[in-house]
């Protein structure tokens, strides 16, 4: 342990390296509070690429495992500490380097808060259109690592998509560029890809360049009130199928709506099954949701709420955003789900999480990006009582099972994590679980880099 703190604080500022088991124990876990973590050694926070490197050659010189963090808003483990590790934190890299507005580019560190982020853009008319429901706290680098998406994504795409180019350090801290900054590229393979939703398992990213797109007009929204989730479900369908594309397409049942009232006091329906909001920023916002509310009522919808202006479509965003938290207040632990069903299975998904709940005599919540089919169902138990947390499991399991049945993916945007790695070899089947073994061989032969993540 001297050898490795001394080593350490050879190439780094005496504040960047935290040893106080108080103060490491802190980072030693994302916000998925039902998956197991283990104690780190030390928790470095490096402000420069060399910084990381050295950090990465101490490492593999001891053979110690290194597990890199953004803001630890991760739901499946992906960022936990395993026992002995470095915990490489990158949240001082936070600077956003350069905004181009003609090659619709930013280049950034990794430590830059997603949020943060569109606000610089927005300076030079353009958008970064990733926005997750954590966007105020996570960071870009945890968002390239989970491949994350966001209530946006129905129209704009996932961070995949805007990816264009990275820098990387590898396991052995050797530097690599991975990528271009042009609006084309196809020289070799797509290693930016590849190191997309890799959760920190093959490399750390240090740079991003993503691409931009101008800043879309005002955004309406509607609500409307559904008599069932399947009704609510059918609505969906029935909106994507006659060409619409919403700005988003977000879906609360009724216990995620108690939740957020009780938490925010936003005076949302209570008396409805599900809520769905919809939301425009084309040319003519209002004639589009009208065209949806007629939609929603054809599928059922026994109210249709279109907002006044855009506080009042905020409002009902802020709603969405602040689902999670306020269903964890429920009995304080959450197993959240993160199944990912074709459009045209949604109301099928969201049925047979009704049954999984009823089944198992547990308050499950759904809040969903419907209009990608990627819903979230949060299992909500007492973390305590051993029964309830067997009963919880079993329902996250037998969620999982039924997504995968309706020909869908165990992770839509969260990643794989601790919570899910079992579920990964399922989907994927045992050549596609070989392939990705050997790519990790390649790039981390010594299995440094997040142990225990996805394997």
């Amino acid at each position: 342990m001297n050898a490795l703190i001394e080593r350490l604080r050879d190439g780094l500022p005496e504040d960047a390296v935290l040893t106080d088991p108080d103060v490491t124990g802190s980072y030693a876990h994302d916000m998925a509070s039902f998956c197991p973590a283990g104690t780190p050694a030390v928790v470095v926070l490096p402000r420069t690429v060399e910084q990381v490197r050295h950090v990465m050659r101490t490492a593999t010189a001891l053979r110690v495992p290194v597990v890199p963090q953004g803001a630890r808003t991760g739901l499946s483990g992906g960022a936990n500490a395993v026992d002995g590790c470095i915990v490489l934190s990158l949240v001082r890299m936070d600077r956003v380097l350069e905004v181009d507005p003609v090659d619709r580019i930013a280049v950034v560190e990794p430590g830059v808060v997603n949020a943060d982020l569109s606000r610089a853009v927005a300076e030079a008319g353009l958008c970064y259109p990733p926005d997750p429901s954590s966007w105020e706290q996570c960071t870009i680098g945890g968002n390239i690592g989970t491949a994350s998406g966001g209530l946006c994504c129905v129209k704009y795409g996932v961070t995949a998509e805007y990816v264009l180019g990275l820098d990387v350090v590898l396991a052995d801290g050797r530097l690599m560029s991975t990528g271009r900054r042009t609006a084309k590229g196809v020289a070799g393979y797509d290693l930016t890809r590849l190191f997309v939703g890799s959760e920190g398992t093959l490399g750390v990213v240090v740079g991003a360049t993503l691409a931009l797109r101008p800043r879309p007009p005002r955004q309406l929204a509607l609500a409307a009130e559904f008599p069932s989730v399947a009704a609510a479900g059918d609505a969906v369908c029935r909106i994507m199928a006659a060409g619409h594309t919403p700005a988003l397409l977000e879906l609360m049942d009724r216990t995620t709506l108690r939740a957020v009232n009780e938490l925010t006091r936003m005076g949302l329906p209570e008396s409805t099954e599900a809520l769905l909001l919809a939301a425009f920023d084309t040319p003519d916002p209002a004639a589009d949701l009208a065209a949806v509310g007629d939609l929603c009522s054809a599928a059922g919808a026994s109210e249709v709420v279109p907002a006044e202006d855009e506080a009042e479509s905020a409002m009902l965003l802020q709603a969405r955003r602040s689902a999670l938290v306020a269903l964890e207040a429920i009995r304080g632990t959450m197993l959240i789900d993160d199944v990912c069903v074709p459009r045209s299975r949604l109301a099928d998904m969201l049925q047979g999480v009704e049954a999984i709940a009823e089944k198992n005599d547990l308050t499950i919540g759904v809040c969903a990006h419907a209009g990608d089919g990627n819903t979230h169902p949060v299992v909500c138990f007492d973390g305590r009582d051993p029964q309830e947390a067997r009963r919880a499991q079993s329902s996250f399991e037998e969620i999982m099972a039924l997504g995968l049945e309706l020909g869908g993916t165990i992770t839509g945007e969260h990643g794989v994590g601790v919570l899910k790695k079992e579920w990964m070899a399922r989907e994927l089947g045992p050549v596609a679980m070989e392939v990705q073994r050997g790519i990790k061989q390649v790039l981390d032969p010594l299995g440094l880099l997040n142990p225990g993540k996805l394997f």
